[in-house]
């Protein structure tokens, strides 16, 4: 999950727009580790793994409505299926006591880090 979160960090701060190949690429390779791992996340990745999620599906909006389509329609798709990671991981962090206002906080803060050095 760290090498996704640092990925992300680095999308989130490039100045253009990564193609759909790559953005598609990302989306499957975060799918594909969530599949494999999300019953055994520790707390801290569990936190990784729901900025990533917010992340690509915030997005995957942005791109569907922006695009014409089937890339569109593909980009909405996207957006659906971490809908659905995000409920989960929220209610795990919910679960474990933190609110809606603490994981905004958190989120604030994982914004502000930007990429590793």
């Amino acid at each position: 999950m760290q090498t996704l979160y640092e990925q992300i960090q680095v999308y989130l701060n490039m100045e253009e727009e990564i193609s759909f190949k790559e953005f598609n690429d990302f989306y499957k390779k975060v799918v594909d580790e969530l599949g494999a791992t999300h019953e055994s996340l520790e707390q801290e990745s569990v936190w990784k793994a729901l900025f990533i999620v917010e992340n690509v599906m915030s997005n995957a909006n942005g791109r569907a409505n922006e695009k014409k389509g089937s890339e569109a329609k593909k980009y909405s798709k996207m957006a659906q299926r971490l809908e659905l990671w995000a409920k989960n991981l929220s209610a795990r962090l919910v679960e474990a006591g933190y609110t809606e206002d603490d994981i905004n906080e958190r989120f604030n803060e994982m914004l502000e880090e930007g990429p590793a050095k």
